[in-house]
């Protein structure tokens, strides 16, 4: 069993705001081993919502796993443990900072995506595979074909991951889709094809005996089978159901984010900024600086997005006035 979000102990507000005072001051990295893990829930607590709005929600929805992406109750196992990855690989990031943060919702809200990257390369070397799948000019020259060096670069990255050996070897079903989106063949875009076209990549890779086993072989032999197929991941399954409905899901996704704004502002306020400059700054950055908000989706009515609505609100001086002093007061009052 993987481990998980650390469950906070008694003195959990006490270690939040020694995190954020170490991480204000660039202490963080100089920590010993026993005071970075006194503080891993701490930071695991703050972290986790921006990781899950900033990566997992957009990763889930671009797999098709819908009901993925509408909060940590309903993901499935595949989506947890990467979910898992980019928060530890996140939190290590935060942990070894030296530098002054002194906004640090903000801060992981912008370094998360690269901190995810970066670990994700780390497991794949751990894995024994390339960190960053690549074209040889000999593969290239003995394949000869565009979308052949595409499936090429697919093997290489899919060899990578922990996970993914189940009923096929080969995610074939996913790589047919591409298939037919890469070459425009949707017709002739069949298992059977891609099939032969993994067979024919390979057999150029097997040329090079020590580069099939180096990249190819010793990778996919570490790779660890799942119990069970998640639904929805083979082509023709049907997608999974929405467990809520959509405007619910959507006034979650903002409730979520006015928390983490509501302790943003809380903690920038009391250090004496500028009301109106640290009202505009946090609001930019959680709902239009890359956090996820962009991610949300839009009811049946096509209305405008939350992102778009407070994108006319930040650009009207009148309007901004008024969502100042409201904001001030829901602020204060949450103090």
């Amino acid at each position: 069993m993987r481990p998980r979000i650390p469950r906070q102990r008694d003195g959990a507000v006490a270690d939040r705001s020694r995190l954020r005072h170490l991480a204000a001051r660039g202490l963080l990295g100089a920590l010993s081993a026993e005071e970075r893990r006194g503080l891993l829930p701490a930071a695991f607590e703050v972290a986790y919502p921006i990781v899950y709005d900033v990566i997992t929600r957009r990763v889930a929805r671009n797999r098709g796993h819908n009901a993925c992406g509408h909060g940590l109750h309903s993901m499935e196992d595949t989506c947890l443990d990467g979910f898992q990855d980019d928060l530890e690989a996140v939190i290590d990031h935060l942990m070894a900072a030296t530098t002054p943060i002194s906004d640090l919702e903000g801060w992981i809200a912008r370094r998360a995506q690269n901190a995810a990257i970066d670990g994700h390369r780390r497991r794949r070397g751990e894995q024994g595979a390339q960190q960053r799948p690549r074209m040889t000019r000999a593969l290239a020259e003995g394949l000869g074909d565009p979308w052949l060096e595409e499936l090429a670069l697919k093997i290489l990255t899919w060899v990578g991951l922990p996970a993914g050996v189940g009923a096929t070897e080969w995610p074939v079903d996913s790589w047919t889709r591409d298939r037919a989106d890469f070459t425009g063949d949707h017709r002739g875009s069949t298992p059977a094809r891609v099939r032969a076209d993994v067979d024919r990549v390979l057999a150029v890779m097997r040329r090079r005996p020590d580069w099939f086993e180096r990249n190819i072989e010793r990778p996919l032999g570490r790779k660890t089978a799942p119990v069970g197929g998640s639904p929805g991941e083979r082509a023709g399954d049907p997608r999974p159901l929405l467990a809520t409905d959509p405007a619910q899901v959507v006034e979650t996704r903002i409730a979520d984010l006015a928390g983490i704004a509501v302790l943003a502002l809380r903690d920038r306020l009391r250090r004496g900024d500028d009301p109106t400059l640290t009202v505009v700054d946090v609001l930019t950055t959680l709902f239009l600086g890359g956090t996820g908000a962009d991610e949300i989706d839009h009811g049946p009515g096509g209305g405008p997005a939350p992102d778009e609505r407070v994108s006319a609100l930040l650009a009207d001086p009148a309007a901004l006035s008024v969502l100042v002093q409201h904001v001030l007061g829901i602020v204060r009052g949450a103090g």
